[in-house]
Parts: structure tokens; C-alpha cells; sequence
């Protein structure tokens, strides 16, 4: 380790046309590689009589699409949203790897005459778990509109027909939305960039032996946090294409 990860800010190591580049879009791109590559050698040939990876992933996929179903009440519905879902899921465990895994933290660079890392989770920088929100928080919205219609769905925020407490209710109702955005931003972020501090601070008092249930005790979080990111989505998709009683 070096030093202890306590910049909250990612370290920029160029441009690219003009555009930043940072540590943390840098390990955004190549957690997108990645799962790009393991779609396609994965989903390139499948056969009938599927192998131990395909079945692997056939399990996992049908799993959660039947988990879908059940939440959100209808098939149509569970396979409209399980893209979203599952790209959730497995781009935010992806990009939770480049905090954890070891051997990541020895790619270094020199930037302005210090030393940062090469790779540095996406999820350690708060611009990146604020977009994935926001993703979340249109999709959600988005689906409520198209399922309840414009006037049914914004009812559940702004009601004068049915009294002072109902409207009420609504205006709490429309807080929430918001703080759910700023809530599901920091949640991730903090448990990721916190456990990265606690396996750099084991590191530093026993460098081989201490970290090593850190790390894989971490690696657990971020399938952890990958799950709650994607089933808080869910959860809120499911409020949100039900009609207000």
C-alpha cells in the first residue's frame, strides 16, 4: 500500500481531447472492458447443452429474473427492467474490485511529483456514485409515469383533494425522492472508500499477514453493496409503478 487513501478526490493523470482523466474514469473503463469481454466469450457460442459457465451464468440470470418477477408481479415487467438491474449489479461489483483486490494497488504513476494509483474504484469517487443514482432515480421515475400516467403517478406528491394530511404526506413523499438520491450516493461511496482505508491502516501495522482478512472480509461488501444497489433500485421501481391507496 501507499500511504493511506484519504484524498477524497481522484487523482488526474491526463486529458483525453481536452477531457480529464482520472484514476477513477480510467478503472470505469476498464471495469466496462472487462464485463464486455466476459459477454462476449461468454455469450458468443452458446449451445444446447450448455457448459459449467454457461450454466453458471443461465442460473444466475434465470435467479434473478424469477426474484424480479415475483417483486415487480409480472414477467413483462421483470424482463423489461432486468437489464438495468443486473448491468447495476455487476458494473458496481466490477468496479468495487479495483478497491480490494492487492495486486492492483502496485500500479503507480507519477503525477506532478507524487505517487498515486493507477486504478482507483469508480466507486470511490462521489461523481460516479451520484450518476449511478441519478440513473436510478430517472429510471424509477420514469417507469412510474409510463405505468400510472402523469397525473396519477404525480398525485402521490402533490394531493389537495383529499385533505391537509394527505397533502402533507405528499410533500414528505417528494423529500424523500430527493434524499433517496443523496442517500444511495453516499452509501456506496462510503462503505467503499472506507473499507479501502481500513485495509491500507492493516497494512501499515502488519504488511502481509493483517490485510488479508481485510480483503477478502471487503471483497464480501462489495458484492454486498452491488446487491443492496440493485435491490434498493428494484424495491423503488416496484413503489413506484403501484398505484398510491
Amino acid at each position: 500500500m501507499h500511504g493511506l487513501p484519504l484524498d477524497l478526490s481522484a487523482a488526474r493523470l491526463g486529458y483525453f481531447f481536452g477531457i480529464p482523466v482520472t484514476n477513477t474514469l480510467l478503472a470505469t473503463w476498464v471495469s466496462l472492458a472487462v464485463l464486455i469481454l466476459i459477454a462476449y466469450v461468454v455469450g458468443r457460442r452458446p449451445q444446447l447443452v450448455p457448459g459449467k459457465v454457461q450454466s453458471a451464468f443461465e442460473m444466475l440470470f434465470e435467479y434473478v429474473l424469477s426474484y424480479m418477477e415475483q417483486t415487480l408481479g409480472s414477467r413483462e415487467m421483470a424482463l423489461r427492467f432486468f437489464p438495468l438491474i443486473m448491468s447495476m449489479f455487476l458494473f458496481i461489483f466490477a468496479a468495487n474490485l479495483f478497491e480490494f483486490l492487492p495486486f492492483l494497488d502496485a500500479l503507480t504513476v507519477h503525477v506532478g511529483g507524487a505517487t498515486v494509483p493507477l486504478l482507483r474504484s469508480a466507486n470511490t469517487d462521489l461523481n460516479t456514485t451520484l450518476a449511478l443514482a441519478l440513473i436510478s432515480g430517472f429510471v424509477v421515475e420514469a417507469a412510474g409515469v409510463a405505468a400510472l400516467g402523469v397525473w396519477r403517478y404525480g398525485s402521490k406528491f402533490v394531493n389537495v383533494r383529499h385533505g391537509v394530511l394527505q397533502f402533507f404526506i405528499g410533500l414528505i413523499e417528494l423529500v424523500s425522492e430527493v434524499a433517496r438520491l443523496i442517500a444511495f450516493s453516499f452509501r456506496l461511496f462510503g462503505n467503499i472508500f472506507a473499507g479501502g482505508i481500513l485495509i491500507a491502516v492493516a497494512a501499515l501495522f502488519v504488511p502481509v499477514v493483517l490485510p488479508v482478512p481485510f480483503i477478502l472480509f471487503e471483497l464480501f461488501v462489495a458484492l454486498v453493496q452491488s446487491a443492496i444497489f440493485a435491490l434498493l433500485t428494484l424495491a423503488f421501481l416496484k413503489i413506484a409503478i403501484t398505484p398510491a391507496h
